[in-house]
C-alpha cells in the first residue's frame, strides 16, 4: 500500500498545479490518471492548438503548458499512476483507503478530484463503415498537426474547435469546412476570420451539409456531403477531421457518495472541498455559482484546495501562509539556493 498526504486524481494542468501547491507548503501526494500520458485534455485533444489565456504567457500550446507544469513540479519528484482508474474509495477512521482498477492501493489523509469532465470520448461521425478510417485519415483530435501541411483537409463541425482549427490549417493546407447548420455556434472573432479567409480564398465553407460517404481503399480518397435538399457534393481529400464535442461519463465517481449537479460535483469556494470531509474537487468537474471553465480558475481552485488538504495531513500544526518570494522553508522545498 502506498501511503501519502494527498491523492490527486486528473494529471491535467489544474492537477499538475496542485502537486506544485502541495509541494510548497510541504505534502506529499500521488496522482493517478486513467490515460496514458501526463497532460489531461490539453495533450490528448489539443497539445498543438494555440492556448491565448494563460497570465504571462500570450500564446502557448497545450503540449508546452504542460510541459512548462512538468518542470515546475520536478522538484517534488512526484510518482504519476498512469492507464489507472480509481475505482472504490473507502474512509477508515481519518484516512481514505483508494482502489484502482490495476490494483494499486492509496492510503491518503485526503483526496482531490482533477478529473477534468471525468472520463471522456469524442462525438463520432454516425456512418458505421467508416470505422477503418478512424485514427488514420479520420481523426477527432489533432495530436501533430504536421502531418496535414500541403494536404486537403475536411472539418466537420460548427463551434470553437472547428472554427479554430480550421483558421491554424488554412496557414499550410487546403481546408474544406462542413456544417449541418447556416449559423456557426463558435466565437464572434472565429466566425468573423473564417469569413474573411472564404472571402479570400483560404477556406472553402458549405453549410447546411453533413457526411454522407466516404470513398477508399487502404485510405480515403474522396467524401460525399450531403445537403438538406438531399443533394450530394464530392470533396476530393486527404483527412477528414470531426469536431462534435465529447461525451462525458463520470465514470466510477458517480459511485462515492458525493453530491452531484449535472454531471459535476458542488464545492465551498472557501476549500473547494465536497459533501464528503476530505474529499476535494477541482477544475471543469466542480461547480458552484460563478463558476468559469478556465485553466486559470482551476489554478486558483487548486491553490485553495491544496491549503484545505494541510489540515488533514498535519492536524496537530496550524497552517500559516507564506510567499514564495520571501519565505525560506519555501524556496528550500522549492530547491532555490540563495
Amino acid at each position: 500500500m502506498i501511503k501519502t498526504d494527498t491523492l490527486i486524481i486528473g494529471a491535467g494542468p489544474v492537477g499538475l498545479f496542485c502537486v506544485h501547491q502541495l509541494g510548497i507548503i510541504g505534502l506529499k501526494c500521488e496522482v493517478v490518471d486513467n490515460l496514458d500520458k501526463i497532460g489531461g485534455q490539453c495533450i490528448e485533444l489539443y497539445p498543438d492548438k494555440p492556448i491565448y489565456d494563460i497570465p504571462a504567457m500570450p500564446e502557448c500550446t497545450g503540449e508546452e503548458l504542460t510541459n512548462n507544469l512538468i518542470e515546475q513540479i520536478k522538484v517534488f519528484k512526484t510518482n504519476f499512476h498512469l492507464n489507472e482508474r480509481v475505482e472504490k474509495i473507502k474512509k477508515v477512521e481519518k484516512k481514505w483507503l483508494i482502489n484502482t482498477n490495476k490494483g494499486t492501493e492509496f492510503e491518503a489523509s485526503s483526496i482531490i478530484i482533477a478529473a477534468g469532465v471525468g472520463s471522456f470520448e469524442p462525438r463520432k461521425f454516425a456512418i458505421k463503415e467508416i470505422e477503418k478510417y478512424e485514427e488514420k485519415q479520420i481523426l477527432y483530435s489533432i495530436k501533430n498537426k504536421k502531418i496535414f501541411k500541403d494536404k486537403t483537409v475536411t472539418i466537420f463541425g460548427g463551434g470553437d474547435s472547428a472554427l479554430d482549427w480550421a483558421i491554424e490549417l488554412s496557414n499550410t493546407s487546403k481546408v474544406i469546412l462542413v456544417h449541418r447548420r447556416d449559423e456557426f455556434r463558435g466565437m464572434q472573432a472565429s466566425i468573423d476570420k473564417v469569413n474573411q479567409l472564404k472571402d479570400e480564398g483560404k477556406i472553402e465553407v458549405y453549410t447546411r451539409y453533413q457526411l454522407g460517404s466516404v470513398s477508399g481503399n487502404e485510405k480515403v480518397e474522396s467524401i460525399n456531403i450531403k445537403h438538406d435538399d438531399e443533394s450530394l457534393k464530392e470533396i476530393k481529400t486527404d483527412y477528414v477531421l470531426g469536431f462534435f464535442g465529447l461525451i462525458m461519463q463520470l465514470g466510477p465517481i458517480a459511485e462515492w457518495g458525493l453530491n452531484l449537479d449535472k454531471k459535476t460535483v458542488p464545492v465551498n469556494t472557501e476549500s473547494f472541498e465536497t459533501n464528503k470531509k476530505g474529499i476535494f474537487a477541482i477544475g471543469d468537474i466542480c461547480s458552484y455559482p460563478g463558476k468559469l471553465k478556465l485553466i486559470l480558475s482551476g489554478f486558483h481552485e487548486g491553490a485553495l484546495a491544496a491549503r484545505g488538504c494541510f489540515k488533514y495531513a498535519k492536524p496537530d500544526e496550524k497552517y500559516r501562509f507564506e510567499f514564495t518570494t520571501s519565505s525560506k522553508k519555501v524556496k528550500e522545498r522549492l530547491g532555490v539556493k540563495e
